[in-house]
């Protein structure tokens, strides 16, 4: 069959979706409440389901009173039994996948549940509507008539008696349907690699002959790929590689940071970036328009959603809303009840809502990378916007960074100290620095009452990484590639420390 033929047919397929988004965008909260209703009847006999008489819940405000909000380490024990081969304890199927998470540097891991029922109704149906989306969005795609290059964190899976772990994106290509290995490169068996650096060389290898039109990954790994490619080919641009590409899905951390660094090396104009937003929890949110940093929240997956308003967050009058009731440009903690047996979870992200009608987020920070020692209530959505807009006034471009507080000793007074490792350096560090604390000012009025006129908060200090520091912490960690991440913010200084201990500071 020619791909012009499979092109078409694979975008009329996808565009059949846009009818169902249609009906939760119409009538969003009634969607989520129908959800939860079908999600509480559908355990009502698990052990979970027992012990809260899921089978009297007959409306959200009695479920919210009866079900605790919990983190992991609540339901760790029942995790661990289903692990080990019990099953109906906290979702009606079994469970024989967990997603080992990936979006954190702490050693300790957590083994997120992913039911067949997560698989198919959440996480490959967020893919297949990202395309819709950018297929109902740029009517003359040519998307099928290439491949999409996909760069996924460690693959190796993990038996467990009778259960399987791993990262995320090895479940997904251990589950792939056909329609989507066709569609990818590189081939699973690189994919699966294990190795980092040995990874990257084979993707390369593989990918440079093919007829790529579009990629997806995180970022900043993405980014490291993607400089090597031009490193391996000697090209100037991707374009000069992969003529035909058109889009890049991406998602993981804030694009901000990078987009002047992605522009150069794909310098066409009508290039298309869309953001993702999805976790080993879930998949929870897409970019629905072109050129929009706005994520649409995705109602129909399985997950029903519940906020808490961060300045109530881990407090005595902590309070937790349904979608119906949040406002908009406040920064909510998210809590899930999914389709894996997930109960009223903290899965650890704030965001803020754009729109109420439809419902568009944009993810803002962790509720534990945030810094708020001074109560500056310092964001890392506010530090990733500021570091951007100082790297455009001063030319300069970074590879990562992280910030951690400075606490008060005595008389002195508290400050915020940054990290950052440069892909090239700024020529006068003074501006840049200027730049960044003024702009953390003007995004953030918390942060600019603790700085006036030195109030609270001394001048920022900056220590500039050596090359490739952020790369050896993580490779030291054995946490290379994928979801893994540099925590941007943190009220501690661990981070800080260890970071600073693998090199020679260099203070502004």
């Amino acid at each position: 069959m020619p791909l012009t033929i499979i092109n078409s047919f694979a975008s009329w397929v996808l565009k059949q979706r846009i009818h169902q988004i249609e009906l939760f965008l119409k009538y969003p909260n009634e969607v989520q409440e129908e959800l939860l209703m079908n999600l509480i009847h559908s355990s009502k006999n698990t052990v979970l389901g027992k012990d809260y008489d899921f089978a009297s819940i007959t409306s959200y405000a009695t479920f919210s009173e009866r079900v605790p909000v919990t983190c992991y380490e609540d339901i760790n024990p029942l995790i661990e039994r289903t692990r080990n081969g019990e099953q109906n304890l906290f979702w009606e199927t079994p469970i024989k996948w967990f997603a080992k998470s990936s979006g954190t540097t702490n050693a300790k891991s957590k083994f997120i549940p992913v039911s067949n029922e997560a698989l198919e109704d959440c996480h490959y149906k967020g893919s297949k509507d990202l395309l819709c989306l950018y297929l109902n969005n740029n009517e003359n795609s040519e998307l099928f008539l290439g491949k999409s290059l996909r760069l996924g964190g460690s693959s190796q899976i993990y038996e467990n008696n009778s259960s399987f772990f791993g990262d995320l994106s090895a479940i997904l290509i251990e589950n792939m349907p056909i329609w989507a290995e066709f569609s990818s490169t590189p081939s699973s068996k690189i994919s699966l690699m294990s190795e980092w650096e040995t990874k990257i060389a084979a993707i390369i290898n593989e990918t440079k002959k093919e007829n790529v039109t579009s990629f997806a990954g995180v970022p900043s790994w993405m980014l490291v790929l993607m400089n090597k490619m031009l490193e391996e080919t000697g090209k100037g641009n991707l374009f000069e590689i992969w003529p035909n590409l058109e889009v890049y899905f991406h998602g993981g951390v804030n694009f901000d940071p990078y987009r002047e660094q992605y522009q150069k090396i794909l310098p066409k104009k009508d290039f298309k970036y869309y953001e993702i937003y999805n976790a080993s929890e879930g998949f929870f949110a897409i970019q629905d328009l072109n050129n929009s940093s706005d994520l649409l929240l995705m109602l129909d997956y399985g997950i029903f959603y519940e906020f808490i308003p961060m300045d109530t967050f881990g407090t005595p009058n902590q309070k937790t809303i349904r979608l119906a009731d949040v406002e908009l440009f406040k920064n909510y903690a998210i809590v899930i009840t999914t389709n894996s047996g997930l109960w009223r979870y903290l899965i650890g992200d704030t965001v803020r809502f754009t729109s109420l009608n439809p419902y568009r987020i944009r993810v803002t920070g962790r509720t534990k990378h945030h810094i708020n020692v001074f109560g500056e209530e310092l964001m890392v959505e506010n530090t990733d916007q500021a570091i951007a807009k100082a790297c455009c006034i001063t030319h300069s471009e970074i590879v990562d960074y992280t910030v951690a507080p400075i606490f008060m000793v005595d008389k002195e007074k508290g400050a915020h100290e940054w990290m950052i490792e440069f892909k090239r350096k700024p020529t006068d560090m003074v501006l840049f620095q200027k730049v960044l604390d003024e702009t953390l000012q003007s995004l953030n009025s918390d942060y600019e009452a603790k700085r006036h006129n030195n109030m609270t908060l001394n001048p920022l200090v900056i220590n500039i990484a050596r090359e490739n520091l952020f790369y050896d912490w993580l490779k030291d960690r054995h946490k290379l590639g994928g979801q893994h991440k540099i925590p941007r913010l943190a009220n501690q200084r661990d981070y800080l420390e260890d970071l600073k201990q693998m090199q020679i500071k260099v203070i502004y």
